[in-house]
């Protein structure tokens, strides 16, 4: 594998992210101004029958396009990053009959955490709240974690708001780290209607609910990649089914779009772990934490013409003779990057 880039830089190693020096990134310290910029994407390769990771790739055994045009790939690595997780609970009725067992998750995956990795916990319903802002003090983050689970919130679910403020909280993370959200819910989301919204006005913040697509674009912007470990209740799946049923729900995701869990992580390259046993939660978490340490970063140099300030559109391809030689393969990765 190459060797790290010596030139200094401030790389957004948090799954697929850029460098740019607009006014809606932080600026850096001047040791890292450089007229270099170095795009890293964050990916996972995963056998389709085993739901293992590919390991060992190298350069030349991916395809990276930007906006439809191949880019050659100057960097590498593997499990070499420190973690930044935002464990984002949702306090909603239905969730709650489960919200121990997810809790208890939370912990077993707190528990194959690295010493440097940080964490943050954050709840939500309408509005949400940090418990714990980042710190590598991991008794501080089970302590959050054990409060989190004694919660609980009679008001709605409004998906769009928590996954913008988790996204918001994941990008106080330092530069070279991967910043990752551990959203535990049961995907049973509010519609953000105007009806809905004046019912919790009380709890709405001040500047007002973020729409799924101000959601997204935070997370791109922040360079952070979305897991779940969806639970349901009995309250979950007797909600689902009633949803599922009635036109006029339809019609309202339609109109308001209340957000989801799986257009999230597939739209920031993350990966849904549907757990149908509340006593498995928590080693399927686990197991989530180290595949996270597998995954891919891959950098390149953007084109120096290219334009600035809009969103570029990224694809990851596998070499043919290495899914010839592995099987079918699944790539995850991020949709893209504002510059």
């Amino acid at each position: 594998m190459p060797n790290r880039p010596t030139v200094l830089m401030p790389l957004l190693l948090a799954v697929s992210c850029a460098w740019s020096q607009s006014e809606s990134m932080p600026q850096p310290e001047a040791v890292f101004r450089t007229n270099v910029r170095l795009v890293v994407v964050d990916a996972q390769v995963l056998n389709r029958k085993t739901r293992q990771n590919v390991i060992g790739l190298t350069p030349g055994d991916f395809r990276l396009f930007e906006n439809g045009i191949r880019q050659p790939i100057s960097y590498l690595s593997q499990d070499e990053l420190p973690l930044s997780v935002v464990f984002l609970f949702d306090l909603t009725d239905s969730v709650h009959p489960v919200l121990k067992p997810l809790a208890a998750g939370a912990l077993q995956a707190l528990r194959h955490l690295k010493p440097e990795d940080e964490a943050a916990v954050m709840v939500y319903a309408v509005s949400t709240q940090l418990l714990q802002g980042f710190t590598t003090d991991h008794h501080r983050i089970e302590a959050a974690i054990e409060r989190a689970s004694r919660l609980e919130s009679p008001e709605a679910a409004f998906f769009n708001e928590g996954l913008f403020q988790a996204a918001s909280q994941a990008a106080q993370a330092a530069n070279g780290r991967r910043r990752i959200v551990i959203w535990l819910t049961d995907n049973i989301p509010n519609l953000p209607s105007e009806e809905l919204q004046y019912k919790y006005h009380k709890s709405i913040p001040i500047s007002g609910l973020h729409s799924e697509a101000e959601a997204l674009e935070e997370l791109f912007r922040d360079g952070v990649v979305v897991y779940t470990l969806l639970l349901r209740s009995d309250i979950s799946e007797r909600e689902f089914m009633h949803n599922l049923n009635d036109p006029m729900h339809r019609l309202g995701r339609r109109r308001y779009p209340p957000g989801d869990v799986y257009r999230y992580t597939e739209q920031t390259g993350g990966q849904v772990l549907e757990s149908w046993s509340p006593s498995r939660a928590g080693a399927r978490l686990a197991d989530l934490i180290d595949q996270i340490r597998t995954r891919y970063a891959l950098g390149y140099h953007p084109p120096a013409d290219a334009a600035t300030g809009r969103f570029h559109e990224l694809k990851l391809e596998i070499a043919p003779e290495i899914r010839l030689r592995e099987g079918k393969l699944i790539v995850n990765v991020r949709k893209g990057y504002y510059r």
